[in-house]
Parts: structure tokens; sequence; C-alpha cells
């Protein structure tokens, strides 16, 4: 009798530890519409073609949306990376292809770019009193403006073309069976070094402290601003590293590419469970709501629907999502105070 007492505790424990996880809607919502758009897209969808086309643009999306995710949980926003991206690509195009020096030198220039956009935006955000969503919107700006005026004046154009060698192309922009981007692989890369980061490691519980509540996480010795700056930095080196296996992957970059992760990667964001307030959030949230995002964007080309109809299907799903995200946190809470 003991036995069945402590077993069916355990089951209700484990069924209210599930439900009050972040991620639990957000996993509901990924089974949901791949079965939807499997069911609308036939073999050709549920096949290689298809999963190339949504893991392919989740990856793109995805590691710009892991660091994002990192600021989001801590407070903050950096719109930024949408002119981080091109910058960063016509870096690397313009060192390796315009100038024709090494590969490596280009990516080291490109990732760069990136790493000082991210430091310049946690510089302003830890020294002013203006909130993130101004400052990376200005910087935003800047750096498109001097994207577009440096390479016109270096090149001559909007464009650059370059050749990587074939060791940079392998690693960074080579196709897997000529369908899988190889940065699929570098996105499961970077999900696990972030996902040890803020759920395994001390810096973690310093991220959902400042988002909970700056003050008092300043108050308890943790260093916020130093962990701001460098959250924005590893957010800037994100969208940069996305450049550049873009310009290796296409073997050209131009200026006006880039500005539809912006939005892309706060939307995955949210859809995976991160509240906009912080202080709340998952990792594996963050990657199935990278895949929901990514199998309903990819999922309208191949069920046959008007692409028209895709902006109204993507604004219900982040409206959904949010939803029930609070709706599982509201169940969870009330599971806790029913325990208790």
């Amino acid at each position: 009798m003991s036995s069945e007492t402590t077993n069916s505790g355990g089951s209700s424990i484990n069924f209210g530890s599930l439900i009050r996880r972040p991620e639990a809607g957000t996993l509901l919502g990924t089974i949901v519409v791949y079965i939807f758009f499997a069911s609308m897209g036939g073999e050709v969808f549920v096949g290689a073609p298809g999963w190339s086309s949504f893991l392919n643009m989740a990856a793109e999306v995805g590691i710009i949306a892991l660091p994002v995710g990192l600021l989001m949980i801590a407070g903050e926003l950096d719109l930024s990376v949408g002119s981080v991206l091109p910058a960063a690509s016509l870096t690397t195009a313009l060192i390796s292809g315009h100038y024709d020096l090494p590969t490596w030198m280009g990516i080291l220039g490109g990732l760069s770019v990136g790493l000082l956009v991210g430091l310049v935006n946690g510089l302003l955000v830890t020294r002013t009193t203006i909130p993130s969503l101004i400052i990376t919107i200005g910087t935003m700006f800047g750096v498109m403006g001097l994207t577009l005026g440096f390479t016109v004046l270096i090149a001559g154009s909007t464009g650059v073309f370059m050749t990587p060698d074939p060791l940079a192309k392998s690693l960074l922009g080579q196709f897997i069976g000529g369908m899988f981007q190889v940065t699929m692989f570098w996105w499961f890369g970077f999900a696990a070094v972030i996902y040890f980061f803020l759920h395994m490691s001390p810096w973690g519980n310093w991220v959902f402290a400042i988002g909970g509540d700056r003050e008092s996480a300043r108050n308890a010795g943790i260093p916020t601003n130093k962990l701001t700056i460098g959250l924005y930095m590893l957010s800037g080196f994100g969208a940069a590293f996305v450049g550049v296996s873009q310009v290796l992957t296409f073997q050209s970059a131009q200026v006006a590419a880039g500005q539809a992760f912006i939005f892309n990667s706060i939307m995955c964001v949210v859809i995976g469970g991160v509240l906009m307030t912080g202080g709340a959030g998952s990792v594996i949230g963050i990657v199935f709501g990278t895949l929901t995002f990514a199998i309903v964007n990819q999922g309208i080309f191949f069920s046959g629907l008007d692409p028209n109809y895709g902006s109204i299907i993507i604004g219900a799903l982040l409206l959904i999502a949010v939803m029930s995200n609070d709706t599982f946190r509201k169940l969870a809470l009330t599971y806790a105070t029913k325990k208790k």
C-alpha cells in the first residue's frame, strides 16, 4: 500500500514537473504543426526535401535565436542582429574576395564585427539608462549605414563575391547530400553549449536572476554589467557566424540581407516560451520554438497554400503560443498549490 502511494505520488510529481517546464506548450505546438503540414504536404514534406528545407532555415534562425533568447531571459532585447549579419558577410567577402586575402582572415574579420557591435551594445546598455530596444535600434541603423557606405566606397557596388578555400567551405558552407547545410550541425553544437551555460552552470542562475530583478541581482554580488555585456557580444557573434556561413555557402554577400532575422529570431524565442518580461525560459523551448516557426514557414510552400496567408498563420501561431505558454504556467502553479 505504501509502495502504491509512493509510485502514485512520483507520477504526479513527474506530471507536475512536466507541465511546469516552459517548453511543454512549445513541444505540443511543434508536434501539432508538423502533423498538420505533413498531412497537407504529403510524401515530399515528410521526406528529405521537406526536412532539409525547414532544418536549414531553423539552423540559421536558431543560431541567432539562442543568444537573443538568453538576452530576453535577462530582460534585454537586441534588434541589431539584422544589421550585424550582412556586415559580417560583407566584411568577410571584402577581405577574402575583394582583397584576395586568406579565407580564415575574412572569417576572423566577419566574426570580429559581431563581437564589436555586441560590445558597443553592452556598454551603452549598462552605462546609460536608455532602454536596450532604443539602443539596439540605433546601432542597427548605424551598422547598416556603415556597411552600405564602406561597401560602395571599397567595392563600388552593394554586393561582393568571393571564392572560399575548400576547408572553410566544407566546415561552414557545405551542403551534405546536396540538401542539408552543415550549419545545421553548428546549430546543434550552439544549442548544447548554451544549454550547459544556462541550465547547468552557475552563470545560468545569474542570467535568470538579472531577468527577475536586476537590482536584487546586483545587490547579491552578481556582476550584472559584465554578464550583460557578455550576452550582447554572444548575440553579435551568433549573427556574425550566420553571416559568415552564408557568404561561404553562396559565395556572395549583399547589403540588403538579414533584416528578416530580427523579428524571426524574436518570434522563435517567444514561441519557445521565453517571457518578454524576462526571468523565465529554456534552451530546449527556444529550439522547439525555432523548429515550429521553420516548419510553418516552409510547410506553407510544400502544402500549396497561398503564400499571402503565411504571415497570418505565423502571427496566429505566435499568439496561440503565448496563450498556451501562459496556460501551462497557470496549470503548473495551480497544481503546485493543490499539492501544498
